[in-house]
């Protein structure tokens, strides 16, 4: 195969794609069967109706301890009149599960009998007839259905087989699925010294990740050792799975349209393309193809892609050919928290993370790069923008599919502003206290946070806005932009803001004076930071100019976002926390000692898990973690401001 760039000609819409695709491989009833035990059959799915062998019970049964008697010699008894009754001939005790004498037909409880001796009891109540009795197949009728073909077999059915007298069912096989890695850059994580990653060396994981939604969907996986950008090696692995028992092939990476992308031109070699390219984002590349009448995936390499791409295509054919039903996820009605812009033309899938506030589930979203994974661990769901949709306005409700429970999703405390690193030890402090609360933080800068508390979308804010007239911390900026908002002002970390530069300084940054030079690159953080804001004010009273900075249009939205540009050689320096400089092992110039809040409204303050959120701040075991980072005081950490602002 020549080496050239490949074309999509005819991209389909997801709806197009999903029609090629179910045409061209029904699917249903294609597997064989297997007989496994009842036990061991959870999850599987019935190839064939299971159909009872034993009524349950298979006698007639005592449901309660006491006297097997016959209804009809009980008839009368009352309190005025009670009826005597001989043990062994009138009543006969029993327990519960036993089988009922011949001829007796109800079961007077224990409670409700007066014993006169060894062989007489009184009762003062008539019982009618099966009282307190389990019949015979009350349960379970031999011949009956108890289920159909089709049926996926939980915990519960293994009860009901076994009861109904069965001990083995015919299910249908699993269907067997080769993932096969490729490209050059891949290494295994299994037998690398991390210390040994070479630039361009990519960790190989995507290959892990769908073989487990794939038996997380019903089935089993192989996985390939990684291919490098060969196109004959590629080819060859394909044919030999073809020719092999498994029943779908998903080669990951290099269904794009870059010229070491050979996905499409083995699929083409070996059997025919279906489709090349789909009308979503992210998993645009996504190739649909046909090899000897078995369904082959080029599956894109970004993990997000292939994820997306995985749960679209491959996921759905893999419950039609266990003969399941498409597995739906759960929707709910949820708020943007700003306006969200999107491509027209392509369905996109964007990821949110989700929490209630004051009675409405906002929905602030998360990274959309289909590079980044974390942008789907951290997500509690997925909003799905039409395709002929510009994108979305704030507060106008739609609906987002659940990644993540409803309850757990209500038990979410929202913070919503400037970045720190001790949210992460405060959210892990949290979900160590109660499993049931989570810490879901989004960076949109100090004053990011204090609109987002202006317009109700968050339960608090983080804030460190310096003002530059008193040199206090948030309190003017709060009493200027939201002053319809009664908040309380509680302290979390008193922290160290400086220049991160590379380890030794190579440049010989002194202060904030040398950012201007023209050998040296910046890193920013985003407008509207207390970062930024108290930037601008060091250069104001220097008289440096910030057009004349290099790098000070380019914008980070975390502090270690900032250390990583500086770490990978992007930059020379940034300003950010001592802590996130701690972290990367990178040097670092103290510029300011600047106090961080957290920033809570009236509304939300006296809320239980607010409550608890506080508790921990005031922990002895949070300020030791919060102080081992590094450049942190915890001297303030959790000191309310005396009266509401």
């Amino acid at each position: 195969m020549n080496k050239k760039r490949n074309i999509y000609l005819k991209m389909k819409t997801l709806k197009e794609a999903h029609e090629i695709l179910f045409e061209r491989f029904p699917a249903s009833g294609i597997l064989d069967t297997e007989t496994v035990s009842v036990p061991d059959a959870v999850g599987r799915v019935l190839a064939e109706p299971a159909v009872a062998r034993l009524s349950s019970p298979n006698f007639h049964a005592a449901a309660m301890d006491g006297i097997a008697v016959k209804a009809e010699t009980t008839f009368g008894a009352n309190d005025s009149k009670p009826k005597e009754l001989i043990v062994g001939k009138d009543a006969f005790y029993i327990n519960t599960g036993h089988v009922m004498p011949e001829n007796a037909d109800a079961v007077i409880m224990i409670e409700h009998i007066i014993v006169q001796d060894e062989s007489r009891v009184v009762i003062e109540a008539p019982a009618f007839p099966w009282q307190n009795v389990r019949k015979m197949g009350e349960d379970i009728v031999a011949t009956e259905l108890l289920f159909p073909r089709n049926h996926v077999i939980t915990p519960y059915c293994v009860g009901a087989l076994l009861s109904g007298g069965i001990f083995s069912v015919p299910v249908r096989k699993k269907p067997n699925i080769l993932i096969i890695p490729t490209g050059s850059e891949l290494v295994s994580w299994n037998d690398i010294d991390l210390n040994k990653l070479k630039p361009g060396e990519v960790l190989e994981s995507n290959s892990y990740v769908l073989g487990k939604l794939t038996e997380s969907c019903g089935g089993i996986y192989i996985k390939h050792d990684v291919v490098m950008d060969d196109a004959q090696n590629i080819k060859k692995a394909v044919s030999d799975a073809i020719e092999s028992n498994f029943d779908m092939v998903l080669i990951i990476g290099g269904s794009s349209a870059g010229s070491e992308d050979y996905a499409k031109g083995v699929i083409t070699d070996l059997g025919e393309v279906l489709v090349h390219g789909v009308t979503i984002m992210p998993g645009k590349p996504v190739i649909i193809g046909d090899i000897n009448s078995k369904p082959v995936f080029g599956i894109p390499g970004y993990p997000v892609s292939a994820i997306i791409a995985f749960e679209q295509f491959v996921q759905p054919l893999i419950y039609r050919m266990l003969g399941r039903p498409d597995q739906e996820r759960k929707t709910v009605q949820v708020e943007p928290t700003r306006k969200i812009a999107s491509k027209l033309g392509v369905e996109e899938f964007l990821r949110v993370k989700l929490g209630e506030v004051s009675g409405r589930i906002v929905a602030t979203p998360l990274p959309r790069g289909a590079g980044c994974i974390t942008s789907i661990t951290e997500a509690d769901g997925i909003i799905r923008i039409p395709n002929h949709m510009e994108g979305l306005k704030d507060n106008e409700p739609v609906f987002a599919e659940l990644l993540r429970s409803l309850p757990s999703i209500n038990n979410t405390i929202v913070v919503v502003g400037s970045h720190d690193n001790t949210l992460d030890v405060l959210a892990d402090q949290l979900k160590a206290r109660d499993s049931s609360l989570t810490l879901s933080s989004s960076h949109v800068g100090s004053m990011g946070g204090l609109m987002a508390l202006k317009k109700g979308v968050c339960h608090l804010a983080g804030s460190h806005l310096l003002d530059t007239e008193d040199g206090s911390y948030n309190i003017s900026y709060i009493k200027r932009y939201i002053p319809k908002v009664n908040v309380k002002l509680v302290n979390l970390v008193i922290r160290d803001q400086g220049l991160i530069v590379q380890p030794g300084n190579p440049k010989g940054i002194k202060g904030i004076e040398d950012i201007g030079r023209d050998d040296i690159a910046f890193m920013n953080r985003q407008s509207g930071s207390g970062t930024r804001i108290l930037l601008d004010y060091k250069l104001k009273k220097l008289g440096i100019d910030p057009s004349t900075i290099k790098g000070y249009e380019d914008e980070e939205f975390t502090h270690m976002s900032v250390a990583v540009a500086v770490l990978s050689g992007t930059v020379d320096v940034g300003l950010g926390i001592y802590a996130a400089a701690k972290a990367l092992n990178l040097d670092f110039i103290p510029v300011v000692t600047e106090q961080y809040d957290l920033v809570i409204p009236e509304i939300h303050f006296e809320s239980e898990n607010i409550q608890i959120l506080l508790e921990i701040i005031n922990t002895e075991d949070f300020k030791r973690r919060v102080e081992a980072l590094g450049g942190y005081s915890t001297e303030k950490t959790g000191e309310v401001a005396g009266d509401s602002l």
